[in-house]
Formats: structure tokens, C-alpha cells, sequence
């Protein structure tokens, strides 16, 4: 009796802060919980050599950021730059597989002395040495197989510089929800990029990002009704059948 008791128990708290959601739309995830808010934030590296050289004061020529000529692409820790998401891919593979195999096998003793003679007269009915044994066996196998994927995703999300490696190249991580009614569209995007494939427009393609992962999902009324129930979830793993 222990056992209902325990699952009724647990099905009780795993509801619970669905039932808190009730009439309400879903949360936006805080902003200050992420790496982007704490690259912004914290304080800033010290500045190089090359950084702090001052300039003439006759040149026009500033290395300065906000200067007319200066290099805006993001760079540094808490720099923000956007990365372009466009993939359109498409894949088609198929296979076909057959294998088949007959073999037999025969053994028969007519005449050795008169020795299978006298061998038949023990022997069941219909029984003779001539024909000791025989088999014969036969099998065949066929495989079809067949893969076809499409995908297309159209996205801009702007990415913060969280942390500079020692070999110069940048972890960028991005975040974006849009809340419409009652559904949350999340959009993740993380990576590695390297300081030269950032364009003059302060702008990276996905191609150049190593290591991407990009999330695209959503929460909320809708993104809930499609998934399965946790009971039915836990049925398919552990039910054989």
C-alpha cells in the first residue's frame, strides 16, 4: 500500500508549481542570472600597452573606439556583437541492403561389407544406412532504409563576449526571449568566434562560430499541451512494449 501512497505523493509535488502557473503567463528568465550580465558588469581588464599609448596631438589619427576612424568590432570582455543565423540544409540518404544463403548436406552408407544391411534390420521402418542423413537449410535477409531531413532558420540575436581565452579567441553567449500572449520563444546561442572573422559591421555568421550550440524553443500554454504527460513519458521508458 506504500507504493500508490508514494507516487500519489509524488505526482502531488511535481504538480504543484504547474498549478502555481495557472492564469498566468510564463516568466521571463532574470537577466542578471547570466554570464552576459556579469561580463557587462564586472570590471574591465587592464588595458595593454599598445592601448595606452597616448597619440600625437597634431595626428588625425586616433586608435581609439569612439574615435571617427576606430575599430568598434567587439573584442573585449562585455563587448556585444550579433551573430546571424541562416541555415538552410538539406539531406537525403538511402540504403538498401539484401543478403540470401542455401546450403545441404547429404551422408549415405549402401554397401561396406554388409554391415548397413544387417544395420537395417534394427532399424525403424522406412529407416536404411543408404540414406544416414541429409539437411538442408536456407536463409535470407533484405534492409531498406531511407533519411530525409530539411531544416530553415532565419535568426539575428545579439551575443556578449563573457570571456577572452589565452590564445585570443572569444566564448560569446547570447539570450533572447519574446513573450506573445501566453508562449515564451527562447532563443540561445553560445560559441567560440575569432576576433578576425567579426566583420566591419560588428557581425558574425554562425559558419565561423566553433563549438555553437543553438537553442530555439519555446514555453508556456501551448508548448505544454504538445508535450506528453510525465506519467505517459515514464511509461515509454521503462514499458518493453
Amino acid at each position: 500500500m506504500k507504493s500508490p501512497v508514494m507516487i500519489l505523493s509524488l505526482s502531488a509535488l511535481l504538480a504543484c508549481g504547474r498549478l502555481e502557473q495557472v492564469g498566468k503567463a510564463p516568466g521571463f528568465t532574470p537577466v542578471e542570472a547570466g554570464n552576459e550580465f556579469f561580463a557587462m558588469s564586472a570590471a574591465p581588464l587592464p588595458a595593454t600597452t599598445e592601448q595606452r599609448a597616448p597619440t600625437r596631438e597634431a595626428s588625425l589619427w586616433s586608435g581609439a573606439r569612439n574615435s571617427l576612424l576606430g575599430d568598434r568590432r567587439a573584442a573585449a570582455r562585455g563587448d556585444i556583437l550579433t551573430v546571424v543565423i541562416e541555415i538552410d540544409d538539406k539531406a537525403e540518404i538511402s540504403n538498401s541492403t539484401g543478403r540470401s544463403r542455401n546450403g545441404s548436406d547429404s551422408m549415405g552408407l549402401p554397401s561396406m561389407f554388409g554391415i548397413p544391411q544387417r544395420l537395417d534390420q534394427h532399424l525403424p521402418d522406412g529407416a536404411s544406412m543408404a540414406e544416414a542423413y541429409a539437411t538442408k537449410s536456407a536463409s535470407s535477409y533484405q534492409g531498406d532504409g531511407q533519411v530525409s531531413r530539411k531544416e530553415k532558420l532565419t535568426l539575428r540575436i545579439a551575443a556578449t563576449i563573457t570571456e577572452t581565452l589565452p590564445n585570443g579567441v572569444l566564448r560569446i553567449q547570447g539570450s533572447q526571449e519574446v513573450r506573445v500572449n501566453y508562449e515564451v520563444r527562447e532563443l540561445i546561442v553560445t560559441g567560440f568566434v575569432r576576433p578576425e572573422d567579426v566583420s566591419r559591421q560588428n557581425e558574425i555568421t554562425y559558419d565561423k562560430v566553433a563549438g555553437a550550440r543553438i537553442s530555439y524553443g519555446g514555453r508556456g500554454q501551448i508548448s505544454d499541451v504538445q508535450q506528453p504527460r510525465y506519467g505517459q513519458q515514464v511509461a515509454d521508458i521503462l514499458l518493453p512494449f
